[in-house]
Order: C-alpha cells, then structure tokens, then sequence
C-alpha cells in the first residue's frame, strides 16, 4: 500500500512539477491549468467514496486491481495530450482510477492492525504519497529534461505496470486470503443528514487544501522567482518531505494521546487547535526573501496537513468503527479533493494576475476555517459519540 500510494502521487504530481515546461509548449494560461486540476480533482472527489464503498464490500484483491489498471493507462495518456480538452480528459480520467488510493490504503490497516497501532499504520500507508511528492522532481525532471515531458509520462505508465505484477503476488499470500475481521455487529455509517459526517468533511477538506495548493502552485510560484525548470528539481522536494514527517509524528503523537481515554475529544481538540495555528504562517509566505526560508515555510504548511490527514481519520473511525473504513477514507479524501479542484481556476486567475499574495492568504486561511467549522459542531453538549 505505500508503494501504491508512492506511485499514485508521482503519476499526479508528474504534471505539477512540469507545468511550467508544459504550460509553455501548450501556450495555457495558469487559469486553464487550474481547470485542468479542477477536472482531476472532481473525478478524484467521486472516485474517492465510490471505490471506498467498492473494496469494502468486495475486498481489496479485486479492488486495488481495477483501479490501478485504470489508472495507470489514463497516466500514459497524457503521452498523448495535445491542448486543454485532451489533458482535461486524461487528467479527469487519472482522478478516477487514484480515487481507490487511500481507501484502499486505510481498509488494509483495519484489516492489518490492533486499534492502538492504527493511526501509526495510516501514517506508514499513506507514507507513500508524500514520498512520491518527494522523489517526482528528483526522478521525473531529469527523465523529461532527457526524453521530453511526454516521455516522464510513459515512465509513470510503467511503474503502474511493474506494481500490478508485485501485487499479483501479493495476493497470494495467506493474509490477504484471510484479513483481519474489522468489526463482527454492523454499525450504521456516514450519511448525508448525518451532522457527525460534515464535522470530519470540514476538518479534513479545509484542513488539507494547503497540500493541493502547495503541490500544485510551488513550481509556479518559483518560476517567479526567476527559477529554472531545472533548478527546480533541487528544491521541490523538501515541502513534501515536511508532509512525509508529518504523517509519522502525527500518527505517532495521536496514537499515544488517544490510548486508553475513555473520553478522546479533549486529546482531538488539542491537537486540531495546534495544527490550525500553525497552518496561519502560510499566509506571509510572499514577504520572505529568503529561498531557505520560504522552502522552510512550504514545510511547515505541508507538514501540518498531513496531520489534518492522519487526526482526521483517526477522529472518524473512532464515530463510525472501521467497519466503514475505506468508505471513510474515501469521503475525506473526496471532499478535499473537490475543495481543492473549486478553488484551482480562481487560484490559477489570481497568478495570472501576479497577485500571489491574496492566493497564499486564502491557503493559509482554510484550515481554521475548517477548525473553527469543526469545534463549532462539536461545542460542548453536542460531542459525537466515539467508540
């Protein structure tokens, strides 16, 4: 599962670190851009809960299967892309298929994993795309710097290849024939008239948008710093590691606060309140003149998000038991996503019209929304309950 979510985000984060290369051939504004993320984002959104409910019904044998498949030839299609219809159409049909990613990822830890080891587990699973964030410019900007940018696509076709044919082997080990049970008495989950259901889509959808706006934005916003393609490859990589921490010390930091509480909500404030405040630095990113200091800055955004992830999780299994994990996974990562793909076009304006300041300020101003949204609807005498 983290090799699957490690090569997820490469296949995602492919375009984003050649954007400007590829915006340039194509001659498209960063407003189009932004509907091109837009079309992945809300495919992304509606594979999410879709192939959530699917491996939790039908197992993840079959399910990662399917969708890796698809994915991985929707990934080599952006081989052939050849304007803003063609790259929206693969990029939409991308979204779809890495929809399964993190449902896939987390029903393997409730399938795998005691529930004092769990959030640890999400962090090591979800691990992967924060990872693959990480190594994309490392790997991908020298592949297209030798063979062309629609050559980086056919490499991340093929690594999609190469997983398919280890998690053919996979699937014969005794484990995955015989998974963990996750819970033996059906419990009701998320619905839309459920309140306890938006409180996590509003933590997790508006605590995480830094991460898609620093992925997507961070070459653009280099570039006008007189930044060259190839530069680029030294630097991208660091606010992505900021992510790959953070999954760990947050999946380690909540396991260690929640066990053995009778009474978790105390344990989620604290550490929802102390990952909104230091969301906010975001938001002056534009007044530092210092490279070190902004990359610093993209860090820190990045590794407070992938605590939004791995607490939000956490604070929704704990409501719902993982008998509905991977549907779980899917609603969180699908409301994020469809936030993110909102916001990309009017993102992609606002750098069209240089006015970088006010984007970072609306990236930065999110996650407390979110919080603030969150603590609002759990107020004292209106705490769901947990299990």
């Amino acid at each position: 599962m983290t090799l699957m979510s490690l090569i997820s985000y490469i296949d995602r984060n492919t375009l984003a670190v050649l954007a400007p290369t590829i915006l340039a051939e194509m001659q498209l504004s960063n407003e189009e851009y932004g509907y091109i993320v837009m079309a992945f984002s809300i495919l992304y959104m509606v594979g999410n809960p879709v192939w959530g409910r699917w491996i939790d019904r039908f197992g993840l044998r079959l399910g990662m299967t399917t969708a890796v498949s698809f994915w991985t030839l929707a990934s080599m299609a952006h081989a052939f892309a050849q304007g803003f219809w063609s790259f929206g159409v693969a990029r939409a049909a991308l979204g779809f298929g890495e929809g399964a990613t993190f449902p896939g990822g987390y029903r393997t830890v409730v399938e795998t994993l005691p529930i004092e080891n769990r959030s640890k587990g999400v962090a090591v699973a979800y691990s992967g795309g924060s990872l693959g964030a990480v190594v994309t410019p490392l790997i991908v900007i020298p592949i297209a710097h030798a063979w062309g940018w629609r050559g980086a696509f056919w490499f991340t076709g093929l690594i999609g290849v190469a997983w398919l044919i280890i998690w053919t082997l996979v699937n014969r080990m005794p484990a995955m024939r015989k998974p963990r049970e996750v819970i033996s008495v059906p419990v009701a989950g998320p619905a839309l008239n459920d309140s306890k259901m938006w409180t996590f889509l509003f933590l997790y959808a508006f605590g995480a948008f830094p991460l898609g706006f620093v992925l997507y934005t961070s070459a653009l916003y280099l570039k006008t710093l007189g930044l060259k393609q190839d530069e680029m490859a030294k630097l991208l990589w660091i606010p992505p590691f900021g992510w790959e921490v953070g999954y760990f010390f947050w999946g380690w930091l909540t396991d260690r606060m929640i066990a053995g509480a009778s009474n978790r909500m105390p344990s989620y404030r604290l550490l929802f309140t102390t990952l909104a405040l230091i969301s906010l630095p975001l938001a002056f990113a534009t007044s530092i003149n210092s490279l070190s200091l902004l990359m610093a800055e993209f860090f820190l955004a990045m590794f407070a998000t992938a605590g939004f992830v791995i607490v939000g999780v956490s604070y929704a299994t704990t409501i719902y038991t993982p008998q509905h994990a991977g549907l779980i996974a899917g609603l969180g990562a699908g409301s994020w996503s469809g936030v993110v793909g909102l916001l990309m076009p009017y993102i992609g304006r606002l750098f069209d019209q240089h006015n970088y300041t006010l984007a970072f300020q609306i990236a930065a101003t999110f996650p407390l929304v979110g919080y603030l949204a969150w603590l609002f609807l759990t107020r004292p005498g209106h705490e769901p309950a947990t299990q």
